[in-house]
């Protein structure tokens, strides 16, 4: 699948840039706000850029290798937690109660019979992915399909007038997915061991101790053996990610076909994020990296992207819990850019 983003306007920088540069402040004193600012209108083409209709897509999915143990919670916890995002128990629903944002839950892979229930899109691939222990977590139609529907879904909220899109997630054992994700596509330094980069990017996830996270690593050094370490992002998908993490990638790319602002959550989404820009790295300019995480692993791959994050909150929840916080910085952005006063609309005197 070939996905056609257009790339932004360097003439238009410049123009937003002395838009930005003539408001009544000194240069440069809105800090990060100014680069958000400028940003938002060269994704949105627009000088006066305008958030319509934001929104926060929350993918769910189980992964086959939970079961071995590499979460300190049941796999049962995924469509649990599905259920109270549907009756508006979770952080991510407060948060976007709080922020009047849209919210969707999209069930992409969660071994679980939820039937047609207001605010949760089936969008299945399967009952969860196959434990990448043993096989491929996902064959390649099966990845196929859920970036296909990631794409069709983003497309779907641009139609209806959406053009700033938040991503979350919620999968038991989709941290671990996300490692073996991000070992793949981020590599590692010159003379670093590959057992130690992995060991940088293997967090403790919803809570394991250290006997746990032990296991884990032991684990995920176990699907390496089995399934090696592609490069491909789209070989990498299909050994280790999970339905939700595939069919996220999918909702990215499709997205900034469609000019949208991608506000990108943690470790989770970010793995998601790696392989959408290595299929296409023209993707990286529309997204904003809401915070960094306490997931060791988010670091990371914020250092690969070369990006800097909003936010440092000490967040680990997922859910796109960061991605809802970090939205009032971005809606203060585009206002400072289209109502604060000018020098010359002011009558303010210039810097001498």
């Amino acid at each position: 699948m070939t996905y056609t983003i257009p790339a932004l306007d360097p003439a238009l920088a410049a123009t937003l840039q002395h838009r930005i540069d003539r408001k009544t402040k000194p240069l440069g004193a809105l800090g990060r706000l100014e680069a958000l600012a400028l940003q938002i209108g060269q994704v949105q083409g627009r000088v006066e850029p305008m958030l319509s209709q934001p929104h926060i897509l929350v993918f769910a999915g189980d992964h086959g290798a939970a079961r071995a143990g590499v979460s300190a919670y049941p796999q049962d916890v995924t469509w649990q937690m599905v259920e109270n995002f549907l009756t508006g128990g979770a952080a991510i629903n407060v948060f976007a109660r709080q922020l009047e944002l849209g919210l969707t839950v999209v069930d992409a892979g969660v071994a679980h019979d939820f039937g047609k229930r207001p605010g949760l899109v089936d969008a299945k691939i399967g009952a969860g992915t196959a434990n990448y222990l043993e096989q491929a977590a996902m064959t390649p139609a099966q990845r196929d399909a859920a970036l296909a529907r990631g794409r069709e879904l983003a497309h779907a909220l641009a139609r209806n007038g959406c053009n700033c899109v938040g991503f979350g997630e919620m999968g038991i054992g989709n941290t671990a997915a996300a490692s073996l994700l991000s070992h793949c596509l981020i590599g590692t330094t010159p003379g670093e061991d590959a057992e130690a980069a992995l060991a940088l990017l293997v967090g403790r996830g919803t809570g394991l101790d250290d006997a746990g996270l032990a296991r884990k690593r032991e684990l995920l050094a176990r699907a390496l053996v089995r399934g090696g370490r592609p490069s491909d992002p789209q070989a990498a998908l299909a050994e280790y990610g999970g339905f939700e993490i595939a069919m996220m990638a999918g909702a990215m790319l499709g997205a900034a076909e469609k000019r949208m602002l991608l506000l990108i959550d943690g470790f989770i989404v970010t793995s998601a994020l790696l392989v959408a820009h290595a299929i296409a790295p023209q993707i990286l300019p529309y997204c904003v990296f809401a915070h960094r995480s306490r997931e060791p692993g988010h670091a990371r791959q914020l250092a690969h992207l070369g990006v800097e994050p909003l936010m440092d909150l000490d967040l680990r929840l997922g859910e796109g819990t960061g991605a809802a916080l970090a939205f009032p910085l971005v809606q203060a952005a585009a206002n400072f850019l289209n109502e604060m006063a000018s020098f010359e609309s002011a009558g303010v005197s210039d810097k001498a």
